[in-house]
């Protein structure tokens, strides 16, 4: 009588190792690029928090008036070039930055375009001061200079270029450019 050999069916103990190693690689790189995914999908949120920022502080510069003499002028509503000034310190063209105590929020607060230049602000703030929540960690700087626009002449145009940091460690900076040309407001022709 001869005994016919059965197989065993099973998975050796090798085969079984290996298996542990295969699996435990590709669970690793699984989780890497899960990892990597989330991480990045930060980004967006930040680049567009930066893109509203940037939109609003140049809306905010834009809309300050542009004119020949300081709004604070005694003739600033009637000047029609810069010698109309009453004061010739006035003169928008030569003020680059603020006048005196002028600030962005407080009791004396900038009243012209030409007022932002060079403004750094770290961390966001309100037109009031107070800080915006959640923005603590972007940063801003806001300049102003003559920029010439086809037939308009560098004095009369002013560019507005402000940029906008994320957080640290997001490598995230928006810049946008913007300009502003002057008007006499009541000037008669």
């Amino acid at each position: 009588m001869s005994r016919a050999i059965k197989r065993q069916r099973g998975v050796s103990l090798v085969e079984l190792i290996i298996f542990i190693v295969v699996v435990g690689v590709a669970v690793v790189g699984v989780v890497a690029a899960l990892r990597l995914g989330t991480a990045a999908s930060t980004d967006p949120m930040i680049q567009k928090q930066a893109l509203a920022i940037a939109e609003a502080l140049l809306e905010e510069v834009q809309l300050q008036p542009f004119t020949y003499c300081d709004p604070d002028d005694a003739n600033a509503a009637s000047a029609n070039s810069t010698a109309g000034c009453a004061v010739a310190a006035n003169n928008e063209t030569l003020a680059m930055g603020p006048e005196g105590a002028e600030t962005r929020s407080g009791a004396a607060v900038f009243d012209n375009v030409s007022d932002y230049h060079n403004v750094n602000l770290a961390g966001i703030t309100g037109m009031d001061g107070v800080a915006i929540g959640g923005l603590a960690n972007y940063g801003a700087v806001i300049t102003v200079a003559p920029q010439g626009l086809g037939v308009i002449a560098p004095d009369e145009a002013l560019l507005i270029r402000v940029t906008v940091t994320g957080p640290p460690g997001t490598n995230v900076t928006v810049v946008l450019d913007g300009y502003r040309t002057r008007y006499a407001p009541n000037a008669l022709p």
